[in-house]
């Protein structure tokens, strides 16, 4: 006997047929035929089992599940010992983390490699956690200091880790970002334009944008899938205010002008030009209120930033500009290393987060993979929670959205979202999770996990996937749907949920009441849906 635990209901039932047919998935195959006899005795002791055999009993489980209910009913959470079999078999994999890597960099970013840890000339480790922060077979990020590099820590507490720390208040990082950005558009594109080729060639910055009427001023209306032959229209002689988002001084909207062009009926701008009017970036003959300056108060200026996270603007501006001189030193090798930001809007802080390195060409260095073929837990529990939050998804919506989720549950929302085909987790038949979670998923036959609820502790990954291997013969992964063509990164997400939240653009949210999910967590702009 091994380390293994396993309901002792199941495992006699298993024994019983497996005796009985003498192969382990078909054996399988027959008990999920009556699943009730020991899911109704779920939770109860669970005994020792060998290694080999658990291993042979989860094998059969994802191989007969599999091919007979399709690939995607075999789940596994992202941190699970078995989400590698599963991912490999081309099942689903559940995250808990934001999707703003997926939005932006794409699902087959998969993170900086081993050796860029200690290449990396700068490194801010933004947000908790970050002590732990390191991919697999890669040295602590600190080695790289050894080099010269310079570490910054962003957070709620000061830490010995880092060579100068930045401390926020809590739910406040994005309103430094945006800060940031604010410094490194004006200083790294208008001023001098350092960037300007990466962006041209790398971003969707040159992108047009159809603008449609609203009010007596303008909103974006959607990417016209084509790129200008230049990052602005500016100076062509047309320009018009658009209405943006603003969630600082609760629900409200900032009027700031784009240059235009007409494209057959329609005015169109570029990506370019609203992201220097989302963050404030003044230009001359432009309509609308800007700020005067680093110091000026309005959004999303450093001396605005001040107000949110007590940072100074100073030194906000400091690290922004050691941040683009670097970038721009050293061909992009610098990096940010995500920690956990535990508020309701975590998502549009990484996505301003990550505006800093798509402008600053270091695309690559967001220490932390894309989800891939992963997909958000929080919804798919969602889906399955006893009884339905009854909590205002439209609460979320900015001031001129189009009343799409007003007085709508997020449950009734996560349900259209299946109905319309978006990709989510099916209920699973074989689930694997690293740790409990509440409530259980119901119709599940296979229950992986150290809970005692579960119905098998995990066995070891090696051994089910050499079990997967000889039961399943020879397995092909399902391939993934990939980056566009062009493969750019994004920083305007197009949309209509995301243009439901004001968040089309990176912009700030204060931290505070409201539903911790989002059905822009569900938005995967590659995928083609």
């Amino acid at each position: 006997m091994g380390g293994s635990q396993v309901n002792q209901a199941l495992v006699r039932l298993y024994f019983e047929v497996r005796d009985g047919v003498r192969d382990p998935v078909a054996a399988w195959a027959k008990l999920t035929g009556n699943s009730q006899v020991y899911q109704a005795r779920r939770g109860e002791r669970r005994v020792p089992l060998d290694d080999a055999t658990a291993a042979e009993l989860a094998a059969a489980a994802i191989v007969h599940t599999a091919s007979e209910h399709g690939a995607d009913r075999v789940a596994a959470l992202a941190t699970s010992p078995l989400a590698g079999v599963v991912d490999g078999l081309g099942g689903a994999l559940l995250t808990e983390h934001p999707c703003a890597s997926e939005q932006v960099l794409g699902p087959r970013f998969t993170g900086p490699g081993a050796e860029d840890w200690a290449r990396a000339a700068y490194v801010l480790l933004w947000g908790e956690n970050n002590r732990l922060a390191r991919t697999a077979d890669t040295p602590w990020v600190i080695a790289g200091r050894y080099k010269g590099q310079k570490v910054v820590a962003i957070g709620t507490h000061p830490t010995r880790l880092s060579d100068e720390t930045l401390v926020v208040r809590p739910g406040t990082d994005g309103a430094l970002a945006m800060a940031m950005g604010h410094v490194l558009l004006k200083e790294f594109f208008l001023d001098r334009p350092p960037f300007a080729a990466h962006a041209m060639e790398r971003t969707d910055l040159p992108f047009l944008v159809r603008l449609r009427e609203r009010e007596d001023a303008y909103v974006p209306g959607g990417l016209l899938g084509r790129a200008c032959d230049r990052l602005s229209v500016y100076g062509g002689g047309e320009a018009v205010q658009v209405l943006l988002p603003r969630f600082d001084f609760g629900p409200g909207v900032l009027r700031r002008g784009v240059p235009v062009v007409r494209d057959g009926g329609e005015l169109v701008t570029t990506v370019f030009d609203l992201l220097l009017a989302a963050y404030g970036v003044a230009r001359d003959g432009l309509p609308g209120v800007w700020p005067q300056g680093y110091g000026d108060r309005e959004p999303y200026t450093p001396g605005w930033q001040e107000i949110y996270t007590g940072v100074a603007a100073s030194r906000t501006v400091k690290t922004a500009r050691e941040l683009g001189v670097t970038a721009e030193k050293t061909g992009g090798r610098c990096m940010i290393v995500p920690g956990r930001l535990e508020t309701p809007h975590a998502d549009t802080a990484y996505r301003a987060m990550l505006a800093l390195l798509v402008l600053t060409g270091c695309g690559s260095g967001w220490a932390q993979p894309a989800g891939g073929a992963g997909i958000p837990l929080v919804p798919y529990l969602c889906l399955h929670a006893c009884g339905e939050d009854r909590a205002d998804v439209g609460a979320l919506s900015w001031a001129l959205c189009e009343g799409l989720f007003a007085r709508r549950t997020s449950r009734s929302v996560l349900l259209e979202a299946v109905r319309d085909g978006w990709p989510m987790a099916p209920s699973p038949r074989v689930l694997a999770i690293p740790r409990p979670i509440y409530p259980l998923p119901p119709e599940v036959d296979l229950l992986i996990g150290p809970d005692e609820q579960c119905d098998l502790a995990p066995p070891d990954a090696g051994l089910v996937a050499e079990a997967v291997a000889r039961l399943a013969g020879r397995t092909s992964r399902a391939d993934p749907d990939g980056t566009p063509a062009d493969g750019r990164m994004r920083l305007m997400v197009d949309h209509a949920w995301m243009h439901e939240y004001g968040e089309a653009l990176p912009t700030y949210r204060p931290p505070g009441l409201g539903v911790p999910l989002k059905p822009t967590q569900l938005v995967r702009p590659f995928t083609g849906r």
